[in-house]
């Protein structure tokens, strides 16, 4: 079955950077479009970054030029680059398929706070 593994989350100060990882496992991730979503506290699940199959990339516009998404077909490992993070980034970050049909993992905690 399915199973998606996100790490890499933690306490970072505005401006600084992290690097979330999805480790995937029963499905190909670079025969799928994969997205990293988010959800703070209170508010819906986001949708804020898509790789797909054919290698393009979308971001939702409060990242864009910060965040960068990216894939390693050997590991079967979706990436999220973040960097000049601001408080507003904090939640718990998930990836999944485009459409949320996956089995979702336990997400990682991303909070930027001074």
């Amino acid at each position: 079955q399915v199973q998606l593994v996100e790490s890499g989350g933690g306490l970072v100060q505005p401006g600084g950077s992290l690097r979330l990882s999805c480790a995937a496992s029963g499905i190909i991730v670079s025969d799928n479009t994969v997205g990293w979503y988010r959800q703070a506290p209170g508010n819906e699940r986001e949708l804020v970054a898509t790789f797909t199959r054919f290698g393009t990339t979308n971001y939702v516009d409060s990242v864009k030029g910060r965040f960068t998404i990216s894939r390693d077909n050997a590991k079967n490992t979706v990436y999220l680059q973040m960097n000049s993070l601001k408080p507003e980034d904090t939640a718990v970050y998930y990836c999944n398929s485009r459409y949320g049909s996956w089995p979702w993992g336990q997400g990682t905690q991303v909070t930027v706070s001074s």
